[in-house]
């Protein structure tokens, strides 16, 4: 199985430090750890950031013929701020390499051989990256929306645009809201707002994150649910990206929707409870992670 990521890479800053990141990145390593053949589409600057991206890449292993250096644009970096419960909010700079992601035969030829394509809304604030996703969904075998919305970095009409052309739909709990309310969906409960777009945007598969308190997976007309792990907060970046990698890894490969959003719940809890983005687990440790709050 081979899917391929679209979108930002970029560096993180958090008080004090830094780390790569982006949610394609971050997907795409969870992938990968998974033994899942992955890739990344996008683009950086031919900077010193840039080039400790690429050194990065290769590093784990991820191929890196799909990224593009921007002579003109710097590599992208997000200012971090965690508040008192460590969750994230991000200041993310513009305009900058990713933003001008470009279409070519390479990436053409990158989607055309995937099972599927993940992409969110935050690559499309700009007119070049979002063309050429368009483009490249029309290649697509299967279509991945991370809703992963940035103010101000997103409108209703991309959004609406972005939806109808995804096969799978992720979004948390408060982007369902605010997109319910932007699109005039008045439901009183989740399931019934997830109905509500999954017909406004002809999407049968659609997961709704509730951080601490699990996901909800609408798949083919049947509801899944997960109550979550509990674990101790270190901080949010990245629990996000790592519980899509494992749901849409475990769907993709036929597993039940049941087991595969149980795993995704319980490795976005085990990453949620480590510093940084991308940590590193055994099978073993996930397993009896699963076990110990079974």
């Amino acid at each position: 199985m081979k899917i391929t990521c679209f979108g930002e890479v970029l560096w993180d800053v958090f008080p004090g430090h830094k780390k790569i990141g982006g949610a394609p990145l971050n997907v795409a390593l969870r992938l990968h750890a998974m033994g899942v053949d992955s890739s990344i589409i996008t683009r950086i600057g031919a900077d010193a950031l840039g080039n400790d991206i690429k050194n990065y890449v290769k590093e784990h292993d991820l191929p890196f013929h799909t990224f593009q250096v921007d002579k003109q644009y710097k590599t992208g970096e997000v200012l971090v701020t965690l508040d008192h419960e460590n969750t994230a909010t991000y200041e993310i700079n513009r305009p900058v390499a990713w933003d001008f992601i470009e279409y070519s035969k390479i990436i053409e030829e990158e989607v055309e051989q995937s099972d599927a394509i993940i992409f969110g809304s935050l690559a499309s604030r700009n007119e070049v990256s979002r063309n050429t996703l368009f483009q490249i969904l029309n290649k697509a075998k299967f279509r991945i929306l991370d809703v992963n919305l940035r103010a101000p970095h997103y409108n209703e009409k991309l959004l609406s645009e972005l939806m109808k052309k995804a096969d799978f739909i992720k979004l948390n709990d408060e982007e369902l809201d605010e997109i319910c309310s932007e699109f005039k969906i008045i439901t009183s409960t989740l399931e019934e707002q997830v109905k509500a777009i999954a017909v406004y945007t002809n999407t049968n598969q659609i997961c709704v994150t509730k951080g601490g308190k699990g996901a909800t997976l609408f798949y083919n007309g049947i509801f899944y649910s997960n109550s979550g792990y509990k674990v101790k907060v270190v901080d949010t970046v990245g629990a996000g990206d790592s519980f899509l990698a494992t749901l849409i890894s475990g769907l993709l490969q036929k597993e039940k929707p049941q087991e595969a959003i149980d795993r995704a719940c319980a490795i976005g809890a085990m990453v949620a409870g480590r510093e940084g983005a991308n940590p590193v687990f055994s099978e073993e440790e996930i397993k009896n992670f699963m076990m110990g709050q079974g």
